[in-house]
């Protein structure tokens, strides 16, 4: 399974400026498969450790920070000679070790030459505990579900990923049909590695409904195993309330869904403790359509996302029939899986901070909003070929970006105020948007 990220640790590793580097994402997103992978590919030796499960170096950091007698216990416990030229060390959960993050500025500082790579599930909850952080001794990575770029090469459908990269809009409307189908396939099977591990291999829908539920279910654990025990009720009551949340026409989250009567300040903390897992994204509403967007960012405002498509599924019982032919009577939910799929691509493929805006009465919003260099570029979601735009005109209209898009299962085309982007194709939008505004 090939994913995109290989080409930033392959970057970090020729770096002359290189810094450990910690990998951040939610459990069984792939992290320890990607620093393997990239262990075997890349270095002659690979020393791995993780510290969830090896009890007798959890304590390895809280004598002292003494580079050599670390490397020495690494050695003895891998069985490995390390050596900075040849050797990828890697602490898989690494704050599960008291020290072990706080070590990595002494790397930086005593020993630049070793490769070294860390991970953590828990890594965001973990810096809450007041764990001494090495800021600027580090670099970080990001990992997230696979994305339909990386899920159609999985799939073997290398041809019709290369058509998307060619922007061959001719060809990919011949071939619209195809990418159809792939991307239904997708919404329900997702981007967490083993649910589309074992669909290449048998094609089966009920095993990967198995494993997203298997998943769902360590999710759960995990709340009673590593969450504070007073918020833990709190956590399952808020995790269980995002399929009616994303369900609501209005999506902005509403605490009041929960259970009645709920505040925000009695669940601040269990949502917190969900995002910093990686297992929900927020996406901000702006008070104003102006740059910089951070700053105009309205904290009490948002919509919650799952971290994968497939997972939302799964959690809302969706049955396979219903995303791959489309029936009717889930035409109401259609909309919210097209806006999963979207966040996922945005935040992943393109590495794009959405935000969303609405107008004063409600009576326009736009999906998400995006920032790119000193532009505002707005983005609206259709589930299907409807290519009603109101509110998104309305947008252009008041604020006049100087590129609007809409995507939708329709063909790509371009008109005098936007550009309609086929769902299939938004992972490029990062490169669209830079090659548009060139243009313009």
């Amino acid at each position: 399974m090939q994913r995109s990220a290989l080409k930033r640790l392959l970057e970090w590793k020729v770096s002359g400026s290189r810094k450990p580097l910690i990998i951040r994402g939610a459990r069984q997103v792939g992290k320890t498969w990607l620093m393997k992978d990239f262990g075997e590919r890349e270095y002659e030796q690979c020393a791995y450790i993780n510290f969830e499960s090896n009890k007798l170096l959890k304590d390895l950091f809280v004598q002292d920070y003494d580079i050599k007698r670390i490397l020495k216990a690494l050695e003895i416990q891998t069985g490995i000679k390390i050596n900075h030229a040849n050797t990828l060390i890697i602490f898989d959960e690494i704050q599960e070790a008291e020290g072990a993050i706080t070590s990595l500025k002494y790397f930086v500082e005593n020993a630049p030459e070793y490769h070294i790579l860390s991970a953590g599930s828990l890594l965001g909850v973990s810096l809450h505990k007041k764990t001494s952080f090495p800021v600027g001794k580090v670099e970080f990575l990001d990992l997230y579900p696979l994305n339909f770029t990386e899920y159609l090469e999985a799939a073997g459908q290398e041809n019709l990923l290369g058509l998307l990269h060619e922007k061959d809009w001719k060809l990919i409307r011949q071939f619209k049909q195809k990418y159809i189908e792939q991307l239904r396939q997708y919404y329900f099977i997702g981007g967490m590695p083993e649910p589309v591990y074992q669909f290449t291999l048998n094609n089966d829908f009920d095993e990967v409904r198995a494993i997203q539920k298997r998943i769902l279910a360590s999710y759960e654990q995990d709340f009673s195993k590593h969450a504070p025990h007073e918020i833990v009720p709190r956590i399952r009551m808020l995790w269980n309330s995002i399929p009616a949340q994303m369900a609501k026409e209005n999506r902005k989250f509403i605490y009041g869904l929960i259970r009645q009567g709920a505040r925000a300040k009695e669940y601040e903390h269990a949502l917190s403790w969900l995002v910093d897992c990686g297992l929900v994204h927020k996406v901000h509403k702006v008070s104003k359509p102006a740059i910089p967007l951070k700053a105009y960012e309205d904290l009490k405002t948002f919509k919650l996302f799952f971290a994968d498509i497939g997972l939302l599924g799964a959690i809302c019982d969706i049955d396979v029939k219903i995303l791959l032919k489309s029936i009717g009577i889930f035409e109401e939910f259609k909309g919210v899986i097209s806006e999963q799929f979207i966040l996922q691509q945005l935040i992943s493929a393109s590495g794009l901070n959405p935000f969303y805006w609405s107008s004063e009465k409600s009576t326009a919003e736009i999906d998400f909003l995006l920032q790119y260099q000193d532009k505002l570029i707005p983005v609206e979601v259709k589930a299907e070929e409807n290519l009603q735009a109101k509110s998104l005109k309305f947008f252009v209209e008041k604020f006049k970006p100087t590129l609007a898009i809409r995507t939708s299962m329709s063909d790509y085309r371009k008109e005098d105020w936007l550009v309609n982007i086929p769902l299939y194709a938004i992972c490029g939008l990062k490169d669209f948007i830079r090659n548009n505004l060139q243009y313009i």
